[in-house]
């Protein structure tokens, strides 16, 4: 491995909305530094970086992968994103080990939802942004339509630094305006060009961009300002320093232009990477929660995060880790802050999409990997013990759809929770419970096909091949009235008998108060001894209503009165009078079901809005508000869970895959009484509850 020096670093992660062109870009980036020996393509499925099974089924990335290139004295890290949906959150957290973001818009398509979503987290984090308009070669390619889409979306820091020469079929070239220099692409894939002079037809376009490229570059610098106002122009040097502190300080959003299946145009996107880009001594790292100051300085005190996790079927555990400050050393001890358990680093290596090479110490700014390390997981942080360096943690994304699993073999039941387990361990926003109510095993994910490919997963690598199926609904009972019983216990057949006698009123409490015992009795009709193995029987009888067999909430019961028998009362004679005299009185207090009402927020182009709110409202649902979010609108409603279930297929078919839709947990409200009559007959056929009980 090559020593490199902190600032000959670059951290760049490929970034954008889903068929925007990332992994394109990074197999065109590779092979032009000579890192392979092909140019991978993606309808080939031989790219560096999209190297999982379901990624070259599906033609699409499904993890961050990692990937490293070399330019004269420069190391480039790079992280390939998804840009899917159910996958951008694993991109939201590749930012967190990089300075910059390429955010990639297709000159078909332009600014599409994750685009927006990518650039509002860049901006919360301050990483400096590249945007690349991809696939000119492509009809109905318009780089200019898209600069104007951009600008409006992104604001007047969006600046363009390179003009194309054709578009569609025709795209045979770019102008740098940096530079003032025309470049004609070779008629082959080497990537290779040659310096002409700049068109004629493109002279005028070329000078008025230029200008407002200088003064973007000069309002960011007062004394550059002053000498462009003096004397309309900056020298080269000057350029250079003030793109470079401009992109830094984001008051330049440089524009580029390329077509990475062509190989066109990626060579003059990495060279402005590695002229332009920061590298990591030129940002600070992330605040240590202890105080401690760090630099990006191979002498500092080590710290660092383990920004993913990868499940390799040979090495095992994979963690990529960003040094943030130190120097990074093998067979070497570390302490991990977060868990605050000791790890032992044995080997550090490199990746080069799946391909690993031995890395000898790591300097503060570079990103490497670690295998096999026992405790740590994604999020946590790395450290000495002396120091106990803890960085902030990753924030991931909530699971906003849930599917119920089971083996199809009966043998596999033993394995699925521990593949499931290391399942997790490469994503952390898959979360798993066994339903207590239901007693059903239920993935949650971030779309339906999140959790499929969960499945996929678990035959795969785990030999357990699942069934999936919609969960059943966490519905609950209550009730709606007041209710005044009692209940004798009484049994007599030889020996000792059993006699417990209760008196209870129930009535309801407001949504979400859950269970209230009231204990009113006065006197010792009933003694005080026997008044917990009562409440126990009320609190084991809650678990079944008696309508549907849910559980039940948001009750109270008071004890006010009953009797005892010197000789027969027990502990279990009242707690079978007190479980009789729930069931009793729920059924004279007017019982209800209730269903878990979920917060949707969709986000959709402003033509489907009517189509998307009628469909919202055939689902139950009750449209909350819209807003405005860029080119997009978001609709706010609430919705039931068991009506969302096949939501996400509708939406993509509705808005041709533009929407996106999030959904949380919101309350607990009445199930209209026909859909009651469904739910109890449900019920009885399942044997949740006997017939004569509804």
């Amino acid at each position: 491995m090559k020593e490199i020096p902190t600032e000959n670093l670059r951290n760049v992660a490929f970034v954008g909305h889903s068929h925007s062109g990332k992994t394109s870009i990074v197999s065109a980036l590779l092979y032009n530094t000579k890192m392979v020996n092909r140019l991978g393509k993606v309808d080939q499925g031989n790219t560096v970086t999209d190297f999982d099974e379901e990624e070259i089924a599906r033609k699409i990335s499904i993890q961050s992968s990692l990937a490293y290139a070399y330019k004269d004295k420069v190391k480039i890290n790079i992280l390939d994103t998804p840009g899917f949906a159910s996958f951008v959150w694993d991109a939201l957290v590749a930012l967190r080990a990089v300075e910059t973001g390429v955010l990639v818009v297709s000159a078909q398509e332009g600014v599409q939802v994750q685009t927006e979503k990518i650039f509002e987290a860049m901006g919360e984090s301050r990483r400096t942004v590249i945007f690349v308009v991809n696939k000119m070669a492509k009809d109905m390619a318009d780089f200019d339509k898209v600069l104007d889409s951009l600008a409006t979306v992104f604001g007047n820091n969006v600046v363009a630094v390179q003009i194309p020469i054709g578009k569609g079929a025709e795209f045979s070239g770019l102008v740098d305006i940096i530079g003032m220099k025309a470049y004609q692409f070779g008629g082959d894939e080497k990537g290779e060009s040659k310096e002409i002079p700049i068109p004629e037809a493109l002279k005028e376009e070329v000078s008025l961009r230029r200008e407002a490229l200088l003064e973007k570059i000069a309002e960011n610098d007062e004394k550059l300002m002053d000498k462009y106002f003096a004397n309309g122009n900056l020298t080269p040097e000057e350029i250079s320093q003030g793109l470079k502190g401009a992109l830094l300080q984001r008051n330049i959003f440089p524009v580029l232009a390329c077509d990475a299946v062509g190989n066109r145009g990626v060579q003059q996107l990495l060279d402005f990477i590695v002229a332009f880009s920061p590298a990591p001594n030129d940002f600070a790292p992330p605040a240590a929660k202890n105080g401690t100051e760090l630099k990006a300085d191979a002498n500092g005190p080590f710290a660092a995060l383990v920004f993913k996790t990868i499940s390799d079927p040979f090495t095992g555990k994979v963690s990529l880790i960003r040094v943030f400050s130190g120097t990074f050393k093998p067979d070497t001890f570390y302490f991990n802050s977060t868990k605050e358990a000791e790890e032992r680093i044995a080997g550090l290596f490199l990746l080069q999409g799946k391909t690993q090479e031995s890395a000898g110490e790591v300097k503060a700014g570079d990103i490497v990997a670690v295998a096999k390390l026992k405790e740590t997981q994604t999020g946590d942080s790395l450290s000495s013990k002396t120091d106990k360096i803890r960085l902030p943690e990753i924030t991931f994304s909530a699971p906003s759809i849930s599917f119920a699993i089971e083996p199809k073999a009966r043998a596999d039941e033993g394995k699925i929770s521990t593949a499931l387990q290391r399942i997790m361990e490469e994503d952390p926003t898959l979360k798993m419970l066994r339903d207590p109510q239901t007693k059903e095993l239920v993935i949650s994910g971030n779309g339906q096909l999140h959790v499929e490919l969960v499945a996929n997963k678990l035959k795969r690598k785990y030999g357990v091949e699942v069934t999936m199926k919609p969960p059943k609904i966490a519905y609950r009972e209550t009730v709606l009235g007041k209710s005044d019983v009692e209940k004798k216990y009484k049994k007599q057949s030889g020996g000792r008998g059993q006699y417990g006698h209760v008196l209870i009123r129930m009535e309801p409490l407001p949504r979400g108060t859950d269970f209230e015992f009231v204990n009113s009795l006065v006197g010792m009709s009933i003694p005080r001894n026997f008044v917990p193995a009562i409440e126990k029987g009320i609190v084991e009888a809650k678990n079944f209503g008696v309508l549907a067999g849910y559980p039940v909430v948001d009750f109270r019961v008071e004890l006010y009165d009953g009797s005892h028998h010197e000789v027969d009362s027990s502990d279990m004679a009242f707690k079978m009078a007190s479980s009789m005299a729930f069931k009793m009185a729920m059924k004279a207090a007017k019982p209800t079901i209730l269903e878990p009402v979920m917060k949707v927020e969709v986000i959709i182009p402003e033509e489907f809005m009517g189509e998307i709110n009628g469909n919202l409202s055939g689902r139950r649902g009750r449209i909350q508000g819209m807003e405005t979010k860029g080119k997009n609108h978001v609709v706010k409603a609430s919705v039931p869970m068991s009506e969302m279930l096949d939501f996400e297929p509708t939406l993509t078919s509705i808005t041709g895959g533009r929407g996106s839709f999030f959904m949380e947990f919101s309350h607990y409200e009445d199930v209209p009484g026909h859909l009651q009559k469904k739910i109890i007959a449900e019920a009885v056929k399942e044997g949740r509850v006997k017939e004569e009980e509804e």
